[in-house]
């Protein structure tokens, strides 16, 4: 990862920035002009699924910078009522199509669907046939366990780049990202400012945690700019999401500055072990499952 300009190196040599926009919740009215200002302010990883239902919005916006598309890495990721092998096929092209792309940089399955995996290995099967074919650059998922992890990359062939996983100072899942690690997947951080977190009775903001504002302090930076430079810190890609212009540009103002080791580990410390969203493997298609439509 080099400064001003930050890439990591996914386990297939493909390079990917570090830092991008996240557009989960964007409305499809906000996301075109979030994404150019995103683009035009120096970000060049967009991050889109197809259940935010903007992925249209998103290529639009992409097409507006005027940013080069080969600058530009791209990621998206199928929904669980697209899983199966030619169903996963189909929800690609549905997902190419509304981007206005031939290639997508990062393909994830974005749920595990614990209660039919079966249906995730056939998915993760089609996109490795998408990988071969140089549909995509590279591919992943997204808030898999490290057992599920295990027993996808046991009866698949291409190991995941990417797990994107919620990832926070509040909730930084340290057992998930090891198994990340022990398996060379890059550690891909959603809600990685926290935002409003919910722990028990009442809610807790990592913006407002007197140890995060204390170090914000001593460099003169926000909280989300050092929350930010955590996760760059050890390593992560992050992708905050805003339709702010001034916010966005904010989260990208993070190059100029490093956290000590006394630094990271006191954010380390403000793991609290509870998840401020919902359990992986509560989702079924019962209860998530939704048409994606073309």
């Amino acid at each position: 990862m080099t400064e001003q300009n930050p890439y990591v190196t996914l386990n297939n040599g493909v390079q990917m920035p570090a830092l991008g926009l996240g557009v989960y919740q964007s409305s499809p009215e906000d996301t075109t002009a979030a994404v150019q200002a995103a683009l035009n302010g120096g970000y060049r990883l967009i991050d889109t699924a197809a259940a935010y239902f903007n992925e249209r919005e998103v290529g639009e916006g992409i097409r507006q910078s005027g940013i080069d598309r080969s600058e530009i890495f791209i990621e998206t990721k199928l929904w669980i009522s697209d899983y199966g092998y030619d169903e996963a096929l189909r929800g690609f092209e549905k997902s190419i199509s509304k981007l206005g792309v031939d290639q997508v940089d990062l393909l994830l399955l974005h749920q595990p669907l614990a209660a039919d995996f079966e249906k995730t290995i056939a998915a993760y099967r089609a996109i490795e046939k998408l990988l071969a074919d140089g549909r995509v650059r590279a591919i992943g998922v997204s808030n898999q366990t490290p057992a599920q992890l295990e027993e996808l990359i046991a009866r698949t062939s291409v190991v995941p780049a990417v797990n994107q996983i919620q990832v926070h100072p509040y909730y930084s899942q340290p057992e998930w990202r090891a198994a990340n690690t022990r398996h060379g997947i890059l550690t891909q951080s959603w809600s990685p400012i926290g935002g409003s977190y919910i722990y028990g009775d009442y809610e807790k903001n990592p913006l407002e945690d007197p140890v995060i504002t204390e170090i914000a302090a001593k460099y003169a930076k926000t909280p989300a700019q050092v929350i930010l430079r955590w996760h760059l810190e050890h390593g992560f890609s992050a992708i905050p999401k805003s339709v702010k212009a001034h916010r966005i540009a904010e989260n990208f103002d993070v190059f100029d500055f490093t956290l000590t080791p006394e630094d990271v580990a006191a954010i380390d410390a403000l793991d609290t072990g509870v998840r401020g969203g919902p359990d992986p493997d509560s989702l079924t298609l019962e209860n998530y499952g939704f048409p994606i439509p073309a």
